[in-house]
Formats: structure tokens, C-alpha cells, sequence
């Protein structure tokens, strides 16, 4: 019934106990979970957990934060965004909380890399998995001018882009821009959490058909498990956060959900 549109299974602290979490995910209600990539070093582990285990799905990218890594190509995001039970492009986008002594003008290497996920992203079809901190203006930008908006129709055109704002923590001015792009809004565990009441009013305008819910596993247990480990398995507790706020049964939210996951996430139900 319950989806967890994002998650870490190929980081250390679960890799070693997934046949566990997957059973904990039985017995949660939980029936399917993406597999996020981070870096194209960790490709392998990320597509290989999804090849296993046929409840798991993965995406190809390299995370805004992650430097010194390999850097994305767009001949090879392609290459392994077509391999078998791979659904989406990303973890990708922008991240200014930890400049440090750099300005916004010296992360251009984040907008160029954003830049090479969104066009893989148009090139394969599948949706971009995206991630925005203290960046959300620039990151919209470079989704409008990138994303296939502003095309005109004809030799060569595509579709303009499609995805989600994962674990989103922006304001309802960008939650609507972001709705008005066809983007889907996911929510974590942060919901949850006492200080969030300005996020959980995001979470009440945002139309159950453009929402996802997720675990970002294993950061962001949700309360009542607030500072453990998190797994896919306490995705629920997000559903019933949705579920109060909207009025709605934690059932009810798990089926919608999951349905919009298999809408934006569409070669999973293949």
C-alpha cells in the first residue's frame, strides 16, 4: 500500500541489513522503494540492490554536495539510464547551506552538473529526482530554462521535463512554482517533527495527486523514532502526518501516493 519514493539502502549503515528492512517493510504495509544514487561510484551497489530485490527500483545521478567524485557525462548518464529497473535521473540540483568562505558564484560546477542531469532527463524520458537547499531560486531557474518549458514545438522538440522536489523544506512560494512547472512534491519525516508547523502548511496545499511521501533512509526517522536509524519500513508514519493534515485515512494517503509514484516513476509499472 505505502511507497518510499526515496531512499539511501546502498549506505553503509543499511546495506548490511536489507533482507531485514525488506521484511520490516512487509510487515509495514510498505510494498516498493527507490533507491537513490549518489554518485557514480556508487552506481554499481544502488542498481544492484534494485536488480535483487524486485520491490526495489534505483536512478542514476550524482548528488549537488558530493565533490572529488566522478563527474557526470551525459554519454554515461544515458549508458546507465538505460539499464533494466533504473527509473530516474538524479539524486541532482543545488546546495548552498555549506558554502563556507565560497560565494554563490563559485558553485557554477553545481549549476553545470544540474544542468547535464536535466538534459539526460529529457533525452531518456525519466523523471529527475531533485534536491534543493538554500538554492531553490536558482534551481527553478535553471529548470525553466533547461527543462523544455520555453521550447517550441517541432524537429527535435521534446517533452518539457518531468520529476520531484524530493524531501521538500522551501516555502509555499516555491512549492507553487514548482506545481506550476508539473513538478511532485515529496515529504520526509521532517514533517513530522514539532518545529515544522510552516512546512506542514505546504504539505496542506499541495494537491494529493502531485504528492509522494519518503524516509531520505537513513537520515530523518520521523517521530515517534526521531534520531534512529531510518528505514523504508517508517514510511507510514509520514503517511499518517499527510493524512492528518489533509483529512484524509493513512490508507487512503498510502493508495494515492503510491499511485503517484507509479504515474511519475512510470517504468515501474511496466
Amino acid at each position: 500500500m505505502f511507497t518510499d519514493s526515496h531512499c539511501h539502502l546502498s549506505f553503509p549503515e543499511l546495506l548490511e541489513q536489507v533482507p531485514d528492512i525488506r521484511a520490516a517493510m512487509h510487515q509495514a504495509r510498505v510494498d516498493r522503494a527507490l533507491c537513490i544514487c549518489t554518485t557514480l561510484e556508487e552506481f554499481d551497489v544502488v542498481h544492484g540492490l534494485a536488480m535483487r530485490y524486485d520491490n526495489l527500483w534505483a536512478t542514476v545521478g550524482v548528488h549537488p554536495d558530493n565533490e572529488g567524485v566522478r563527474e557526470p557525462a551525459l554519454e554515461e548518464l544515458l549508458e546507465l539510464a538505460a539499464r533494466d529497473r533504473v527509473v530516474g535521473i538524479g539524486e541532482t540540483g543545488l546546495d548552498y547551506y555549506r558554502l563556507g568562505e565560497r560565494s554563490v558564484a563559485d558553485m557554477a560546477w553545481q549549476r553545470d552538473r544540474f544542468r547535464v542531469h536535466i538534459l539526460a532527463a529529457r533525452q531518456t524520458g525519466l523523471p529527475l529526482v531533485i534536491h534543493t537547499r538554500s538554492a531553490s531560486r536558482d534551481t527553478l531557474d535553471i529548470l525553466t530554462e533547461e527543462g523544455g518549458f520555453r521550447s517550441t514545438r517541432g524537429a527535435g522538440a521534446s517533452d518539457p521535463v518531468r520529476g520531484v522536489f524530493h524531501c521538500f523544506t522551501e516555502t509555499a512560494e516555491v512549492a507553487r512554482a514548482a506545481l506550476e512547472l508539473g513538478m511532485y512534491i515529496s515529504f520526509s519525516g521532517i514533517i513530522t517533527f514539532r518545529n515544522a508547523s510552516e512546512l506542514r502548511e505546504v504539505v496542506r496545499l499541495v494537491p494529493m495527486d502531485r504528492l509522494l511521501i519518503e524516509t531520505d533512509s537513513p537520515y530523518l526517522a520521523p517521530v515517534p523514532h526521531r534520531g534512529k536509524t531510518n528505514t523504508p519500513a517508517l514510511v507510514p508514519h509520514v503517511a499518517a502526518q499527510v493524512a492528518e493534515l489533509k483529512g484524509l485515512s493513512v490508507e487512503q494517503v498510502g493508495v494515492q501516493t503510491s499511485l503517484n509514484f507509479s504515474a511519475l516513476f512510470d517504468r515501474t509499472s511496466a
